[in-house]
């Protein structure tokens, strides 16, 4: 590991311009051990105050360095947006859960073996060297949103929750902000390495979410094998049915794309219809529509239809009725 100074924060405006911030570490210090990353100076945030969930203007409010097992477990996260627990379970280990953060767990960066390996060619890990994924092994890799310079896939379970409950990032620096998570992450496009939109000098202070909207809330998470697993396919779904018909849909999917990937258009043509095989189908068609396959990830496109369609029948109730 290289060597690097460390300095610990007392306030949002002692964040020194340029150092790399750390709070839990459970992404950062390996990514630091194998050089991926090589940051001269660190941060200490964990003494900032925020670490609190409180009420928000008819929601909720996350602070930053709020732990994903206190998240998890929160009384009101639970009973409101329990999609958001069942995410934050679904995730990583009961240790590392211990440990990461609101804020990191956003910031947290793909688990593409390429970017990892530095004697391959990364566009992430190095701008302009190329995507030794691309022809490579791809088993894991991305199907949606992708670009010639990277197939690479955001690894959390988390963020893929708050994208389906319309989350906003809130950011604090120069020029205070609150940013919709649907455009936090970034797609590659030909700039890979810019993964959000979070400038120099800026941080996340919390995420907020809006007043929940009732219904059923699932997280269906598809991986390798049963625990401590990136998910190969996810699915987050928000849905709400009234008089026999969906009132209300949001769905959005991990392991799928570089971001968590939503698609206003299926959701629109599942409002106002009835829960049916037919109308899933025609749903995952639709999310399906710009799916690319990159080789060895091809399975991905039938597994997200398989898995959208069986979440699409527990949460409109129809797999209980069957």
């Amino acid at each position: 590991m290289k060597p690097f100074s460390f300095h610990r924060a007392a306030s949002v405006a002692d964040l020194p311009a340029g150092a790399t911030i750390i709070a839990g570490g459970t992404n950062l210090l390996d990514l630091m051990k194998l050089e991926v990353m090589t940051p001269d100076a660190l941060v200490d945030i964990t003494r900032l105050s925020l670490d609190r969930i409180e009420p928000a203007a008819d929601g909720l409010r996350i602070g930053a360095l709020v732990r994903n097992s206190d998240l998890a477990a929160d009384a009101v996260i639970r009973r409101d947006y329990p999609v958001l627990t069942r995410a934050l379970l679904a995730g990583a280990s009961g240790q590392l859960r211990n440990m990461a953060t609101t804020g990191g767990n956003l910031m947290q960066r793909t688990r593409c073996p390429y970017f990892y390996d530095r004697r391959m060619a990364c566009n992430k890990r190095e701008p302009g060297t190329g995507c030794a994924a691309i022809g490579g092994i791809t088993r894991n890799h991305a199907i949606l949103g992708t670009s010639d310079h990277c197939i690479a896939t955001y690894p959390g379970d988390m963020a893929v929750a708050l994208r389906a409950l319309d989350a906003e990032v809130e950011i604090d620096g120069p020029a205070p902000r609150r940013v919709p998570l649907a455009d936090f992450h970034r797609l590659p496009g030909d700039t890979p390495h810019v993964e959000t939109v979070l400038k120099p000098g800026e941080i996340i202070t919390a995420v907020v979410l809006p007043a929940p909207v009732g219904g059923q809330q699932r997280y269906r998470k598809v991986r390798d094998r049963a625990s401590y697993a990136f998910a190969l396919v996810s699915v987050a779904a928000v849905i709400r049915v009234q008089d026999g018909r969906i009132a209300h849909a949001a769905l959005a999917f991990g392991g799928v794309a570089a971001k968590p990937w939503r698609d206003p258009d299926a959701e629109r043509l599942l409002i106002g219809q009835q829960p049916s095989d037919a109308l899933f189908q025609s749903a995952a068609d639709t999310v399906l529509r710009l799916a690319r396959s990159q080789g060895d990830n091809g399975f991905k496109i039938p597994l997200l239809r398989r898995t959208l369609i069986a979440t699409l029948r527990d949460a409109t109730g129809m797999e209980a009725a069957a």
